[in-house]
């Protein structure tokens, strides 16, 4: 499990540079996330990507609940008023339909959740349409402290912004 660092920063050059003082700390460029306004150059700069930006897994976690409640619901019906003159219900239908309900749901919900900026990020974009660049950092919980004080000291302009008690597991 790991934890995820928030750092504002003031400009790119001081996002390229911060980029490699982790590198030298030995973060891995895979756990820095660079969010900034689509008008700046952020190239050489590892950038955040849509499932840290979005909200697709939210999206897709909720449309996965309400399309395997749905499809279960749909089942109980079909089972209970469908069956042929003579037959018991069909019970397996209901766990067929919840399963197709919950693959359909998490699909659909997942096309809208990813145009669908991430509640995450809501509270830095005034900061990121000012030309500021948002830092995520991915670290074991052992080394926020130290990679904090490392930030602080070597980029005092960056601004601490938080830290996100368990990161997800997929983003």
């Amino acid at each position: 499990m790991s934890k995820r660092i928030y750092w504002l920063l003031p400009d790119v050059a001081s996002a390229r540079r911060t980029m490699n003082d982790m590198l030298l700390a030995r973060i891995d460029e895979r756990h820095m996330h660079f969010v900034g306004r689509e008008d700046l150059n952020l190239s050489g700069l590892h950038m955040a990507n849509v499932l840290q930006t979005s909200d697709v897994v939210r999206a897709a976690q909720l449309g996965a609940l309400i399309g395997a409640v749905l499809g279960s619901v749909a089942g109980l019906a079909v089972a209970w008023y469908l069956p042929l003159a003579g037959e018991p219900p069909r019970w397996g239908l209901v766990v067929v339909l919840a399963m197709v309900g919950l693959v359909f749901g998490a699909w659909a919900s997942s096309l809208i959740g990813v145009s669908i900026p991430s509640q995450r990020l809501r509270r830095f974009e005034r900061a990121i349409r000012q030309g500021q660049i948002l830092l995520m950092l991915d670290v074991p919980p052992g080394r926020v402290e130290a990679i904090e004080s490392r930030l602080q000291a070597l980029h005092p302009a960056a601004r601490l912004e938080g830290v996100e008690p368990n990161l997800p597991a997929v983003p």
